[in-house]
């Protein structure tokens, strides 16, 4: 995974989010990207291992008017492109991958951590809620980091 160095405060050419199991995670931050950032950044997403489609992330992703389409969780090895100068990972595993893929690249790798929604349990819209503070969070974290610089270096 070849990229450039970012100058501070520039906007990446290409951004990778990278979870587990590219199935809820990454996904969620993908579509949410691709909304947000200008059309010229190229987006994807993928997992450090095969995971499958999870329905509530079709739901969450649903009420802000995105969906996923016909698109399938995939690993770092299924990527068809392979130049990122941004690689932004929201699970520990996806961190240690990254940092290890790119260890001798130019790429930026930011570390995201973010909870897991899969482990929430009680009543569908319980799950549904740990699920949208996935996505908030996303949609924040996103926003605070490539659309406002005013936000940028203050403290959370």
């Amino acid at each position: 995974m070849a990229g450039l160095a970012l100058v501070p405060g520039a906007l990446p050419r290409s951004i990778l989010f990278v979870c587990g199991m590219n199935a809820v995670r990454s996904p969620m931050a993908e579509q949410l990207a691709r909304r947000m950032l200008p059309a010229t950044i190229f987006v994807a997403s993928a997992g450090v291992r095969a995971g499958e489609r999870d329905p509530f992330v079709d739901a969450v992703l649903a009420e802000e008017g995105l969906s996923l389409g016909e698109r399938h969780p995939r690993t770092l090895d299924d990527l068809e492109d392979d130049y990122f100068d941004l690689i932004v990972t929201l699970a520990p595993e996806a961190h240690h991958a990254a940092l290890e893929l790119t260890r001798s690249l130019a790429v930026e790798v930011e570390y995201w951590p973010t909870q897991d929604p899969t482990n929430a349990g009680g009543t569908r819209e319980q799950i549904m809620a740990a699920y949208r503070d996935v996505r908030e969070r996303l949609k924040l974290r996103i926003s605070r980091r490539f659309l406002l610089p005013d936000t940028r270096n203050t403290a959370d």
